[in-house]
């Protein structure tokens, strides 16, 4: 018997048993109790992250408000306080937040305590592991490959294990690219064997990937040809993988082998119509200066491409975190951005202050959650022009989205069934949740997706919903099981130990939709309560409320 059927045998008797722990010790609903008192180390990291951050802020959201002036746009109203919580919380943990943190939140007084959150949740290993998946895919897409060459659970982990310690951007992707040994203990090498085939590393792929997710940008088709839209030259493309043809997996794993059996080891093109090999010497398509000429060709590169001057660098992951933050990119597609503009724009602005302050991640979150577009509500009062002209400062278009308000994006699968299941819980599921509990938690996410439907490296592409989706949180097992008001459920707390059907329907909205009902809806359900005569009818009850909630637009969607 395989581990995983082993494991699928045991959760049932180990999950009735967590369950009924959970129940006894649950008296009560979540109350509005305090927040955990911050690690002082971390309050101090968190302090150094947000050091001039509201300079940076205003200067942004000051050249967005010109922009918005110059189209005869409005801006929207501010978002309430909940509402902001929960994108924070969908956007760094692929979750709604529980009843429990909004308790804790709305018990907090002072007024940066969204600020506040923001940190707590930066150190939360829930961020780590949920951006470490996000980045991964990025880089070597979702698929695992050939298990003996690559380990993409060792390289997720890994990245964990950076974002974790707030390890600097740039020294984690020359890590990615220059690092050998065996994929199992040096997990960075996972990226270089992602791109290989029967022992066989492919130049072409590596060099394609590693501009596509560090430089942001498509070049994968001047690997046949120059490219018809684009300065790039078929020369530069084989320039770019001959950085990698020296690159071989060996008993040891990734090794730079320069010279074997004694011939030395060259990038080799072949003409597909003679078939005549052609040495390519490495070199890069602009600024060589940035490339050092000492260390091995894949240091050169990794240097080259992390270098300080190097705007595409540091847009790149400035666009990319902004869209897994906001749900789009500033600028469309997230990893086939024009040429830096000679102005200095928007982009430059997130950019420069990510590398003014070492290329922190963290950093570049906090100053996003912290302007305009993030903080204001999803509703454009304006209706803007399909075309958002930029000023001449801007020197390019910020996409054809005017970020005047937030914009609305369906959630993507991870974040659906992170929101259900938290939803299906008043207590924050995270990595204090009991083992058995979590072991169950991994195995209907990944089965869902599955369902669902994984959008893999593309997570990022606009896309619309299905009607098989929209069965499978209508009918679906899972979805089933988290509207039932057994026993040891959610659901069955919320109606029996609300004081009154106002409280049960009050704490249903907040469990779903991390916000209160508005008075006809409260009248509405609360009718629905009223006509229950006896315990098992308030079950129903509420059971067709959160089925209601949980399948409505406004649960799908981060807004």
């Amino acid at each position: 018997m395989t581990q995983t059927r082993w494991l699928r045998r045991l959760l049932p008797w180990g999950v009735a048993t967590v369950v009924l722990g959970l129940a006894l010790q649950a008296a009560r609903l979540p109350e509005r109790s305090r927040a955990a008192a911050p690690n002082p180390k971390q309050q101090q990291a968190a302090e150094r992250g947000r050091a001039g951050l509201s300079d940076v802020v205003e200067r942004f959201d000051a050249e967005l408000r010109q922009q918005w002036q110059a189209s005869g746009v409005e801006p929207a109203p501010p978002a309430t306080e909940l509402r902001q919580l929960r994108r924070l919380s969908l956007s760094l943990m692929g979750t709604i937040p529980s009843l429990e943190e909004i308790r804790q939140f709305e018990a907090d007084p002072r007024p940066d305590r969204l600020e506040r959150f923001t940190d707590r949740w930066l150190d939360d290993p829930r961020f780590a592991d949920y951006w470490a998946e996000r980045l991964a895919r990025a880089y070597v897409g979702k698929e695992d490959g050939q298990f003996i060459q690559f380990r993409r659970d060792r390289l997720v982990q890994w990245l964990s294990e950076q974002l974790a310690r707030n390890r600097p951007y740039d020294a984690l992707v020359r890590d990615l690219l220059t690092t050998s040994g065996l994929t199992t203990g040096q997990p960075a090498a996972n990226f270089i064997t992602a791109a290989s085939a029967n022992e066989e590393i492919d130049e072409n792929k590596l060099a394609g990937k590693t501009v596509r997710a560090f430089l942001g940008q498509r070049i994968d088709c001047a690997q046949c040809h120059d490219h018809p839209f684009d300065h790039w030259k078929q020369g530069d493309f084989a320039g770019l993988a001959a950085h990698f043809g020296q690159v071989r997996w060996t008993l040891v794993g990734v090794e730079d082998k320069p010279v074997l059996d004694g011939v030395p080891v060259e990038f080799e093109l072949t003409d597909p119509a003679t078939q005549e090999k052609t040495v390519v010497a490495p070199r890069v398509p602009f600024h060589a200066e940035w490339a050092p000429a000492t260390g091995s060709r894949r240091a050169q590169l990794a240097a080259w491409v992390t270098h300080p001057e190097n705007r595409r660098f540091e847009r790149a992951i400035a666009n990319r975190v902004w869209a897994l933050l906001l749900g789009r990119a500033l600028l469309e597609p997230v990893d086939d951005l024009r040429d830096p503009p000679d102005q200095p724009d928007l982009l430059d602005l997130l950019g420069s202050d990510f590398r003014a302050h070492g290329c922190d991640l963290r950093r570049l979150i906090r100053v996003i959650v912290s302007t305009a577009p993030f903080r204001l509500d999803s509703t454009d009062p304006s209706e803007p022009p399909t075309d958002v002209a930029p000023s001449a400062a801007q020197g390019e278009v910020v996409g054809t989205f005017p970020w005047n308000s937030f914009p609305l994006a369906r959630l993507r699968p991870e974040q659906v069934i992170g929101s259900l299941l938290q939803a299906s819980s008043l207590q924050t599921i995270d990595q204090n949740s009991h083992l058995i509990f979590r072991a169950k938690k991994f195995f209907q996410e990944n089965d869902f997706v599955r369902d669902y439907g994984d959008l893999g490296g593309d997570e990022l592409l606009d896309r619309t919903g299905t009607i098989p989706q929209r069965l499978l949180l209508m009918n679906g097992r899972l979805a089933r099981e988290a509207l039932e008001a057994n026993p040891f459920s959610a659901a069955n707390r919320m109606v029996r130990l609300a004081p009154d059907d106002n409280g049960r329907i009050e704490t249903a909205f907040l469990v779903c939709l991390t916000r209160r009902p508005g008075a006809e809806e409260l009248a509405w359900f609360r009718e629905q309560f009223a006509e229950s005569r006896n315990q098992a009818g308030r079950d129903r009850a509420m059971e067709d409320l959160l089925w209601s909630l949980m399948n409505s637009t406004e649960f799908s969607f981060n807004h």
